[in-house]
């Protein structure tokens, strides 16, 4: 707008909490807290929330969207009763993992209310939060490597999600 205001937009439809506190790499936390931002998510669900925010390399890569999003703390030990506290509250917990029982990114229609759990960086999603879990997603990939590093595969999953609820 005029006078260096910035437009007021429509709030955006669609909740989606991304629980990223098995990621313990600051780069890619750094990135998925900018990702979701900029999709904006409902929160971002880290294991050390102090910890991130002090470390310079998150400063660098996520530039400011730790201001001007919610960004919440859950251990990994809590992680399941986390999941079965937002079930009960009517959210669908989606893990992002290549399973047998996956299914592909681009055929998933995202629930209204939903929980994305990203797993460990190389290791995935560990056997007994995918019991927890009522959706497996994954990417289709033609390559030989397999899998995306978590924040690019995360990003591709915001977008799809985003695209459905804009």
């Amino acid at each position: 707008g005029e006078g260096g205001e910035e437009e007021r937009k429509a709030p955006l439809k669609g909740d989606l909490i991304v629980i990223a506190s098995l990621i313990d790499k600051m780069p890619n936390l750094a990135g998925l807290a900018r990702t979701c931002e900029v999709f904006q998510t409902s929160n971002l669900v880290v294991h050390d929330r102090k910890k991130m925010l002090a470390d310079p390399v998150f400063k660098q890569v996520a530039v400011s969207a730790d201001r001007w999003m919610r960004c919440d703390q859950v251990a990994v030990e809590a992680l399941p009763s986390f999941l079965a506290e937002k079930r009960a509250s009517g959210y669908t917990i989606i893990a992002l993992e290549q399973a047998s029982d996956s299914t592909p990114l681009h055929e998933f229609r995202f629930p209204p209310r939903a929980v994305l759990l990203l797993g460990k960086e190389k290791e995935g999603v560990p056997q007994p939060l995918l019991h927890l879990v009522d959706e497996c997603l994954e990417i289709p990939q033609q390559g030989i490597i397999r899998s995306l590093n978590v924040h690019v595969s995360a990003a591709c999953c915001l977008w799809q999600w985003r695209q459905q609820y804009l």
